[in-house]
């Protein structure tokens, strides 16, 4: 597809405002209502007293007076300031640009953030992004509105690809300058196709602290975007590949053996990401190129309505 084909396709005055008004219509009144806190301090409120359910809630949060009238245990969630800071740290490296499906990994990068970005807007709330681009990570402000909305999606779109061998920052780069430059508690959310696959001395996927620090003083989601092509390989017999982050290209033979290879190795790596994401006590989205986005975005918010004001399984401290 041509650049301008693209751009007419992804036009903020048009497929924007479609899109917006997809989502709205379809998640309203799933993310609405008051933001419950995470932790207790000054601004909070409390809320209504609530079954408790072991191993998800915290017993310091235990509400003894309505447990000693019920003879049931309750905990009391607590109603944070009503006026939320959501900031997301978008990922825009070479290996974003790929994709076999419906719409690149980036398209649907910046579909994750309109959806995140409408919703907020409706509640008076304020978003901003911290973009991973070649070179130092660029910080977009915190504005209320959709105009707003509207300008750093624009901004998103109008990013140029990254060439294939550019310097750019890591993940874990990108987490902890997020953690560093905002120190208000509010809703992070990281997009990536976490394909970061540099360790730590201890093991560890290198942004796998980071991560963790985050979410140790805010509501983190992990919006993880996946190709299936990521996931397996087809028979074609031989192909050129280009690392997108290198630029390197090689010459692969696709033969049945290469293919099942390719696939287990790429289904441990996802396991990883995923037992990496959930053992940092973050929310886990999965969005797919090749599925309706939509849905699974729904999906997640009943999900995480039903969870609303829990701690997060799992939540390990750094």
């Amino acid at each position: 597809m041509s650049r301008s084909a693209k751009l007419s396709r992804l036009a903020p005055e048009q497929s924007l405002r479609r899109l917006e008004l997809k989502v709205t219509r379809r998640l309203d009144g799933l993310l609405h209502g008051e933001h419950l806190g995470l932790l207790p301090g000054p601004g909070s409120d409390l809320a209504e007293a609530r079954l408790y359910q072991p191993g998800e809630d915290d017993v310091r949060h235990m509400d003894w007076a309505v447990t000693a009238r019920t003879t049931v245990p309750h905990v009391r969630d607590l109603i944070a300031d009503h006026e939320l800071e959501t900031w997301a740290l978008v990922d825009m490296s070479p290996s974003m640009d790929f994709g076999t499906a419906r719409m690149t990994k980036r398209d649907l990068a910046v579909a994750a953030l309109a959806a995140v970005g409408f919703l907020t807007a409706r509640l008076g709330d304020r978003l901003g992004a911290y973009i991973m681009h070649g070179g130092p990570v660029r910080r977009w402000p915190a504005r209320t509105g959709r105009a707003a909305t509207y300008a750093l999606l624009q901004a998103l779109l109008d990013t140029p690809r990254a060439s294939g061998g550019a310097p750019g920052p890591r993940l874990a780069e990108g987490i902890s300058g997020l953690a560093r430059g905002q120190v208000k508690r509010g809703l992070r959310v990281v997009i990536s196709d976490f394909l970061d696959g540099q360790e730590s001395a201890g093991g560890e996927l290198a942004w796998q602290r980071p991560l963790r620090r985050l979410a140790a003083r805010n509501q983190v989601i992990a919006v993880e975007i996946i190709d299936p092509r990521e996931l397996d390989l087809p028979a074609v017999g031989p192909v050129m590949m280009t690392d997108p982050e290198t630029g390197e290209t090689r010459e692969i033979i696709l033969s049945g053996r290469v293919r099942a290879a390719y696939a287990a190795a790429a289904a441990a790596q996802r396991a990883r990401i995923r037992e990496a994401i959930r053992g940092s006590g973050v929310s886990h989205l999965v969005l797919r190129t090749d599925r309706d986005w939509i849905t699974d975005v729904a999906r997640f918010a009943l999900q995480q309505r039903r969870v609303a004001g829990r701690p997060q399984p799992g939540g390990a401290r750094p």
